[in-house]
């Protein structure tokens, strides 16, 4: 299916000019204010992971590999990958390290995502928009600091920083952005 530069969007599987298939990293479009629009497409190539950057017209043509959007959970990793089943077959996929990238930080067993399937081989997955993590080291809590703008750096139980209110201390479940990697609230449960 081909769709125009500008419509490509991170995580979008595409064919490139060389035959290979390509997951798109970041698409961003520039307007100068004089000359001709582009889209600057930073990508990965999916047999061997190189990276690469395209800059194409605004308008131009791209193609857009057939992906099957599929329901899995996540079971468990290991040496090999991490194991996903299929939520209506309950057939496993093992997903490799680089398909994940980063957001491997971010899986809990069960968790539900949106595996990309290409030929049967998974190519991306799109994780839950929030997940709840529990802090496991942060600065001590500041009584009456409720209402401040600053944030203190904190370790979440998957390893990761997070930039915290004052008031969140060690211990406390709170609701991150995986996208971004920012705090939204504290968690309700």
């Amino acid at each position: 299916m081909r769709i125009i530069a500008s419509n490509v969007r991170k995580g979008n599987i595409i064919e490139h000019e060389d035959g290979n298939l390509y997951v798109v990293l970041s698409a961003e479009s520039f307007f100068p204010g004089k000359g001709t629009p582009t889209t600057q497409i930073d990508m990965r190539r999916l047999s061997d992971g190189n990276k690469t950057s395209v800059r194409y017209k605004t308008t131009e043509q791209v193609e857009r590999a057939h992906v099957e959007d599929m329901n899995y959970s996540y079971l468990y990793a290991d040496g090999d990958g991490f194991t996903f089943m299929n939520d209506d077959n309950y057939e496993q996929v093992i997903v490799s390290k680089d398909v994940l990238g980063t957001q491997a930080a971010y899986l809990q067993e069960g968790m539900k995502c949106i595996l990309s399937l290409f030929n049967g081989v998974a190519v991306g997955i799109q994780l839950p928009a929030r997940v709840t993590l529990e802090v496991i080291d942060t600065e001590p809590v500041t009584k009456g600091q409720t209402a401040s703008s600053s944030y203190k750096p904190a370790k979440m139980d998957n390893g990761l920083r997070v930039m915290v209110p004052p008031h969140i201390g060690v211990g406390t479940r709170i609701v991150v952005l995986t996208e971004d990697n920012t705090y939204v609230e504290r968690a309700k449960d």
